[in-house]
């Protein structure tokens, strides 16, 4: 990332040349997901009629389409050829395994390459709107009873599922843990299970529940996504105590503190590249009181 102008002596001119051509850049490459997305719609034969959704640093965009018969969701990820073999490429596909769930079924997949590799996949839409705009929840949700049930039920199958898929192992847990922690928390995981790994607001549906996003689900530590998703409804401590009190009995365990620790660590690695640090403050409370 290029420094702001004016932030640099060194730079002066230079710099903002720099930060000029990243933002021209990075506008080219939206048009050109969005030419993806065309392609990818040309492809099935659809029609794009809502308005693209671009996700995280531009690498995937989304939109509802029509076709002959109901509406759909096409996605299309893109990313350079070396890193298309792992696990997340294959993962909302795979999640086709979790037929009991109210989620995306991924019902064809496009692939070619341009530049690029790139990966449609044209999914089941699901009902409803997402929770949140943005991952971290800034507004209490209107959710009924029954949805707060069908998440903890949905979490629950999730953790029964057998899979060789990773999310985390405990590499990665004790690198993050001890890059925020030092050696005030023991990083080692005892209790492992199959996890979403990114249940946040913006992946969750309602008012009838429905959970989106399934590139990165895997074996993760016991409790990864209630602390996650506890994680990113601090701002909000009306549904932080909701969802402290769904999985209460997850949380309050050795692993589930442990789990508490473990997201935290990940998202303030997060919040030090420059994502959501509204929440660094929060996260750091939170821990202390653990």
């Amino acid at each position: 990332m290029s420094e702001q102008p004016g932030h640099s002596p060194v730079l002066g001119h230079q710099g903002h040349a720099l930060s000029s051509h990243l933002r021209e850049a990075d506008a080219r490459f939206r048009v050109w997901m969005h030419e993806n997305l065309d392609r990818a719609a040309a492809h099935f034969r659809l029609t794009v009629i809502g308005t693209p959704l671009l996700g995280c640093l531009d690498r995937s965009i989304s939109a509802p389409v029509r076709g002959p018969d109901e509406p759909m969701w096409l996605r299309v990820v893109s990313e350079d050829r070396q890193w298309i073999e792992g696990e997340f490429w294959t993962g909302n596909l795979e999640a086709n395994a979790f037929t009991n769930l109210s989620k995306p079924r991924v019902v064809d997949i496009f692939e070619w390459e341009h530049g690029r590799h790139q990966r449609a996949e044209l999914m089941t839409l699901m009902p409803g709107a997402p929770c949140s705009r943005t991952d971290v929840l800034r507004h209490m949700a209107d959710l009924p009873d029954k949805w707060w049930a069908e998440l903890r039920r949905t979490s629950e199958s999730i953790a029964a599922m057998p899979t060789n898929r990773v999310n985390a192992d405990q590499a990665l847990v004790s690198g993050r843990m001890q890059q925020q922690f030092g050696n005030a928390v023991n990083p080692v995981v005892r209790q492992w299970e199959t996890v979403h790994g990114d249940l946040h607001w913006a992946n969750l549906m309602g008012p009838e529940f429905a959970l989106l996003d399934w590139e990165t689900w895997g074996r993760g530590p016991v409790g990864t996504d209630a602390a996650t998703l506890l994680s990113y409804s601090l701002l909000v401590p009306q549904a932080a105590e909701r969802v402290h009190d769904t999985f209460a009995d997850v949380l309050t365990t050795d692993a589930g503190m442990l789990a508490q620790f473990y997201v935290a660590a990940r998202l303030l690695h997060r919040a030090d590249r420059g994502s959501h640090p509204e929440l660094v403050a929060p996260l750091k409370r939170h821990t202390d009181s653990l």
